[in-house]
């Protein structure tokens, strides 16, 4: 049977990180037909949105394009220095091809295409770099490893950044093509990106080699996924805000699709629902401790769940205000909604009262700019920035107490196992721009 090794930033962040890796790999490649899926090195994807922001908006007192450029290429060749003692010429030679076409597409693609399109166009290189990298560190080290293009076995629409899946051709061409080749060797791929039918290149959202993982399991029909973190597994708090954090050893799909959703980070929202369509458990272990056992997310819900708190930054709040006090109209939420599906924008809470309608999302300044333009005639509109949503599932009233001592609620939700408040993000007080909304409170 298959299983599928994803292997993030942190766990390839420099050389030391990348020899655990390839121990890792070394131990399980014995017995079983591995896939490994991996992301960009340390802080790469966010130094290449950098690159390619600069090139299309430059800014005086930013750093110049080939500045960050270089950046880049040196943290990758110091790796793979430390990684060979010396670098081989042929990886030169990749180095020089690889970067030459980034630094083509960075500086070009931002006058030619949509800003979106060229962003996945330049973004897929930290996948690509990377991936090419640990492939040929683990031929180095005699293991029978073989790099796959993930673009040409995952394809997708032209939704760029947030590409979906054509599951149909997908499963087919990885049963055809990629099968076969497990059965003779461990297959490296690159996370986070997939191909269109024209051979444009496009990404599946920030963070999203997870869901990478879970489409490759689902068309192979793999026994398990493996995510490999640097945290012990699933926690029910983020441990830099919240002491005394309890591992969970098990969770149930529909427990973890939703702890996702509310903006717990440890996997992709995404990455569910391919695994439980196939009943395929998903296990999230340390690569710190390796023979831990860790979080395995399957079918059952354990008895007695202990309160999972999650905290979102960096969200946007927006209320719609009808200019004759005539707001409630399903035809005013349908104009709304469908405007923010068209922007393609992600709403964490949403409440409405008799002439007005709130919604938080992710902050996105360029989506939520075109969002408001487009509806700024036909409705009163304020927006509220620096914000973060907590969510509370499975609360109880000390939880709560604890979570929001000393925060000020600006909107508050609870139904029967979850509680939500979008709150400050800043100790400060609150600023004039900030809307005065309304609360519902929790009952009793």
């Amino acid at each position: 049977m298959v299983r599928i090794f994803k292997f993030g930033g942190a766990s390839l962040k420099n050389a030391a990180a990348i020899r655990n890796t390839a121990d890792i790999i070394r131990q399980h490649a014995a017995g079983n037909q591995l896939l490994i899926v991996v992301s960009a090195m340390g802080q790469t994807t966010n130094r290449l949105e950098a690159l390619y922001s600069a090139y299309a908006q430059p800014q005086a007192g930013v750093d110049h394009p080939q500045e960050i450029l270089q950046e880049i290429r040196q943290y990758h060749e110091d790796i793979a220095r430390e990684l060979f003692g010396e670098l081989p010429e042929t990886l030169v030679a990749l180095f020089d091809n690889l970067f030459g076409k980034l630094e083509t597409k960075a500086s070009s693609l931002p006058h030619s295409v949509p800003f979106d399109e060229g962003y996945d166009q330049v973004l897929c290189y930290g996948e690509i770099i990377s991936s090419h990298l640990v492939a040929r560190y683990l031929q180095h080290l005699e293991l029978p490893v073989e790099w796959i293009d993930s673009r040409r076995y995952i394809q997708t629409d032209m939704t760029w950044r947030e590409a979906r899946i054509d599951w149909l051709w997908t499963e087919s061409q990885v049963q055809r093509q990629l099968a076969p080749k497990l059965k003779q060797q461990i297959a490296l791929t690159q996370g986070f990106i997939g191909g269109t039918v024209d051979g444009r290149t496009t990404t599946l959202g920030r963070e999203g080699s997870d869901f990478t993982a879970a489409i490759y399991a689902h068309c192979l029909r793999a026994a398990s996924v493996t995510i490999w973190k640097d945290v012990p597994g699933i926690l029910n708090a983020d441990p830099k805000r919240i002491a005394d954090t309890y591992l969970y050893p098990n969770l149930s799909y529909e427990e973890a699709a939703e702890m996702t959703y509310y903006g717990a980070t440890v996997i992709h929202p995404k990455t569910i629902r391919p695994l439980k369509s196939r009943n395929i458990p998903l296990y999230v272990r340390s690569f710190l401790n390796p023979d831990a056992p860790g979080t395995c997310i399957g079918e059952g819900q354990p008895e007695g769940m202990r309160p999972a708190i999650i905290f979102k930054r960096n969200q946007r709040m927006i209320s719609f205000s009808g200019r004759d006090l005539t707001f409630v109209s399903e035809h005013n939420h349908f104009v709304i909604l469908n405007a923010c599906a068209r922007q393609n924008l992600h709403i964490n809470l949403m409440q409405n009262s008799a002439i007005s309608f709130l919604i938080c999302c992710d902050y996105n300044p360029w989506k939520v700019q075109e969002l408001v333009d487009s509806l700024r005639e036909q409705f009163e509109i304020k927006v509220s920035d620096d914000l973060e949503l907590i969510t509370i599932k499975h609360y109880d009233l000390p939880t709560i107490e604890k979570v929001m001592k000393g925060k000020k609620a600006l909107v508050e939700q609870n139904t029967l196992h979850t509680y939500q408040a979008v709150v400050p993000t800043s100790a400060e007080p609150l600023q004039d721009s900030v809307v005065p909304l309304f609360e519902w409170k929790p009952i009793g």
